[in-house]
């Protein structure tokens, strides 16, 4: 290893660009199948159930790797693995696009999710190992602005190649971007060297999961996600049965909702940066609550209000992780940050699929055909933001630095680079 330092500005920016750009071809695989579903249902004959299967595929694949590799990363420098898993990504996303039956295309689903799901640890690992304390909340913020970009850019992309060259075409250009991002993340990404533990990974399992810091970690985490993993099954079939939009409006809401959220989570990475993250984590949160018990009751509206609600239902959702997952990264003890990170991915689509099949359970429709049971849904979710806060103040009390802004009292230093 060379000599430890930082990195320059100019690098740094250009770590966190790449990183953001890994987890937009990783967002984006994931949230293509969704509307591609008419296209894959009448290619392959499939029933609804069969679909079903498709789309959970890739985050149960993801769940399962990402436990396992709470095991093994931190024996292994980070680009490395990175590469690796990214490669691996890229072949199953290629796989998908050349599928030709529906069980060599669930069989690459899960294969895109079991390394999908792990490469996004190791990118979160990779800005808590390398971006200092004073700016990890920006630093997360910027590799998160992945989501909305996804949701702006890649889905509506992704649809109108999907309408002119069939459903293959999404996978193919996936495929192609992964390759060019794996060729700049090889030349451009810095060494980081992981702690290179020589315990038992079964000891280091355990030994990293004994630590109270680490289980408030992980409850807090279950819980941010859950929240919005209750909601968001049902936002766009209520925007349609219960608030009036045709399908036609509908992308309009992920249009502006990302567009708006694009914008925002810079800032909202700053604001967590120059002030202690908890108190900017509950205002948002509050806002969020807010925001989604009016989203769950909305009735019959004008498609600005609604646009108006569900743009700030977007901004304040997604706003809540950079502070949360600002918290965890400081909180998190160095030595198994890249563990730890594989299995909080693991426990984040864990609580996702709990929260969809709990809002399953809880939606209900009249006989005139709107959903009755959203309002519901939203008081589960208020639950589930007030447990988010409560959470969050107990990783503070047991890890002060966790919260602070900027760096101070933090002792862990940034990870030697290479």
């Amino acid at each position: 290893m060379s000599k430890p330092g930082p990195l320059s500005p100019a690098a740094e920016r250009l770590l966190l660009f790449t990183l953001a750009a890994v987890q937009f071809t990783h967002v984006m695989d994931f949230m293509i199948m969704m509307p591609l579903g008419a296209g894959l249902m009448r290619e392959f004959t499939l029933s609804p159930e069969q679909f079903s299967r498709l789309v959970a595929s890739y985050g149960l694949a993801a769940a399962l790797t990402g436990f396992l590799g709470g095991f093994v990363l931190d024996r292994y420098d980070r680009k490395q693995a990175l590469l690796w898993l990214y490669a691996g990504f890229g072949l199953s996303t290629f796989a998908c696009a050349l599928a030709p039956t529906y069980g060599f295309l669930l069989a690459a689903r899960l294969s895109a999710g079991a390394f999908g799901g792990v490469a996004g640890s190791v990118v979160t690992a990779m800005v808590g190992d390398v971006v200092p304390p004073e700016r990890r909340g920006r630093g997360m913020a910027t590799v998160m602005s992945a989501f909305p970009l996804a949701s702006v850019l890649g889905v509506p992309t992704g649809l109108w190649l999907a309408h002119l060259f069939k459903w293959h075409a999404p996978f193919f250009m996936l495929g192609g971007l992964s390759a060019v991002i794996f060729v700049v993340a090889l030349l451009f990404l810095p060494h980081v060297a992981s702690h290179r533990s020589t315990e038992h990974p079964v000891r280091q399992m355990i030994d990293m999961l004994s630590l109270p810091v680490h289980q408030r970690c992980l409850l807090l985490s279950a819980a941010l996600v859950f929240a919005g993993g209750s909601l968001i099954p049902f936002m766009a079939p209520s925007m349609i049965l219960n608030v009036g939009l045709t399908e036609a409006q509908l992308p309009l809401i992920y249009l502006f909702g990302g567009a708006c959220t694009f914008f925002t989570m810079p800032w909202i990475g700053r604001l967590a940066d120059r002030h202690e993250k908890l108190p900017v984590l509950g205002w948002l949160t509050l806002c969020a609550a807010l925001t989604a018990l009016v989203l769950t009751n909305l009735p019959v509206a004008p498609v600005p209000l609604v646009l108006i609600v569900t743009s700030l239902f977007f901004v304040t959702m997604s706003g809540r992780f950079a502070p949360a997952m600002a918290m965890i990264t400081n909180a998190v003890d160095a030595r198994y940050r890249g563990g730890f990170m594989s299995v909080n991915s693991a426990v984040q689509q864990a609580a996702s699929g709990l929260a969809n099949l709990t809002s399953g359970l809880l939606m209900t429709q009249d006989a005139a055909g709107r959903l009755t049971g959203y309002p519901r849904i939203g008081l589960v979710a208020l639950a589930f933001f007030v447990l988010t806060v409560l959470l969050a103040a107990r990783l503070r009390n047991l890890a002060p630095q966790s919260s602070l802004p900027g760096g101070r009292a933090l002792t862990t230093p940034p990870m030697p680079l290479d």
